[in-house]
């Protein structure tokens, strides 16, 4: 689908979801993973021209350290309050440039409730705050090790 317009893109995944449908069994090549999640049900990561993980969404975003990824903006917060959060319970990154605190759990449940107990606790307030579960991205990249380096 690449350089393929929007409508056109939209056409070609519900033609490939519907002859799934149908009985069909569909080979799906991408690099596309938001494709790759919307349309299959198994899943094989490929590097170097070797399957290197294979099964459903579910089971390859259990095979990560990557959890739950929490973002919260607007947010004022000194050294002493990161080295407390980097200590909550299941949290393995901590990130905090430009007053936005970003967080990342291991799969566990309650983390983003565990991050605003937190904040709500000391009286610290904030703006917009998001979680984001892993995607298969995140599969890709800890898997393969290529993540992005600063």
């Amino acid at each position: 689908t690449v350089a393929v317009d929007p409508q056109s893109r939209n056409r070609i995944l519900e033609g490939i979801q519907e002859l799934n449908r149908q009985g069909s069994t569909i080979i799906y090549t991408s690099h596309y993973m938001e494709e790759v999640e919307q349309i299959c049900t198994r899943i094989a990561i490929m590097d170097h021209g070797r399957s290197i993980a294979a099964g459903t969404k579910e089971q390859l975003t259990g095979m990560i350290k990557t959890g739950e990824k929490v973002t919260v903006e607007a947010v004022v917060l000194k050294e002493e309050q990161l080295v407390q959060i980097r200590e909550l319970a299941h949290v393995f990154k901590v990130e905090y440039e430009n007053d936005i605190l970003r967080v990342q759990c291991t799969e566990a449940k309650h983390n983003l409730v565990r991050i605003l107990r937190y904040l709500e606790d000391r009286e610290i307030s904030f703006g917009r705050v998001y979680s984001e579960l892993p995607t298969l991205n995140d599969v890709f990249l800890e898997i393969t090790g290529k993540e992005l380096r600063d």
